[in-house]
């Protein structure tokens, strides 16, 4: 009887994983909803939020962007910052000889658009230096073969005082690393509020998360070298609040989904969170407002001055 009952669960898995055919269900149309794109920071450049409408959801075309809406923020000092339409729902504050908020204040967002008023509160917190970008070599060995890879990382040590929250953003000759497996958070110098990591150099695995891991091509089962020589890594650490970090969290679940039978145990799909809240009626709104301080720096990569272990 058992070796009959572990047939079936051979049987049964078997028949699970064969089962690989593409459907494509209809699904009913969702009201639109307002969406608010607030990511604003200290930089010194134009600061832009957008406004849009949520789309079905198999419509892969570009977001229609909300016109004619009246977006600003004020800080708790009274100071606003105004920000002036440009095209397609983008609003814009243009930067011009100071960049944009003061660490230790709090901002409150209104979005006044389609006659709802939305509105959402974020504080502008400290951030570390970013002291040093960094590469090293090292050669792995796979399936008979070995492979040379360099690998960057960046050294930034997170102020004394727990309860800090970072977004780390990475750039490959200064393209933004953007795949959903690539956003790099951390609280204080670790992962979450019970690693308590504080005052201490980021560690490892969010040091390391600044470099892309790709399949290589012309390959199966390797990857390419994060850099070779010559690129260039940027990294830049942001300061985001408890919210933000636990709204990356959650988009990170939602959207780092590689497929496949494991998909069958991915965690069940649902709306991230929203800090944005409509003040005039009981219309939903999506989207997220956090205001960030910035530190960065660079390098690019020379092998000749790589030391490599021998």
């Amino acid at each position: 009887m058992k070796a009959l009952k572990y047939i079936n669960i051979l049987i049964v898995g078997i028949v699970i994983m064969s089962c690989d055919d593409q459907i494509y269900p209809e699904l009913n149309d969702a009201p639109e909803v307002v969406v608010v794109d607030a990511w604003v920071n200290n930089k010194p450049e134009d600061q832009v939020i957008k406004v849009t409408k949520t789309q079905p959801y198999f419509d892969n075309s570009e977001s229609v962007g909300v016109t004619g809406a009246e977006v600003y923020i004020v800080d708790n000092e009274g100071t606003r910052f105004d920000f002036i339409e440009s095209t397609n729902g983008a609003y814009v504050w243009s930067y011009s000889t100071e960049a944009f908020g003061t660490v230790g204040n709090s901002y409150t967002l209104t979005v006044v658009a389609e006659g709802n008023t939305y509105t959402s509160v974020s504080e502008l917190n400290r951030v570390p230096t970013v002291d040093s970008v960094t590469f090293r070599y090292e050669l792995e060995t796979a399936f008979g073969t070995e492979e040379e890879f360099y690998i960057g990382e960046f050294w930034s040590r997170d102020p004394e005082g727990t309860g800090d929250t970072y977004w780390i953003k990475s750039f490959k000759n200064e393209q933004y690393l953007a795949k959903p497996s690539e956003i790099n958070i951390a609280w204080d110098a670790g992962f979450s509020a019970g690693g308590a990591i504080d005052g201490l150099i980021f560690i490892p695995p969010i040091r390391d998360a600044v470099n892309p891991f790709d399949e290589d091509p012309n390959e199966e089962d390797s990857f390419l070298s994060p850099y070779e020589d010559g690129d260039s890594l940027y990294v830049e650490v942001h300061s985001i609040t408890h919210a933000a970090h636990n709204f990356l969290t959650q988009l990170s679940i939602q959207t780092d989904r590689p497929g496949g039978f494991a998909a069958l145990f991915d965690t069940p799909l649902s709306n991230v969170p929203t800090n944005i809240v409509n003040s005039t009626s009981d219309d939903l709104a999506l989207g997220f407002f956090c205001v960030s301080a910035v530190e960065g720096n660079g390098k690019r990569l020379d092998i000749s001055q790589v030391p490599k272990d021998e």
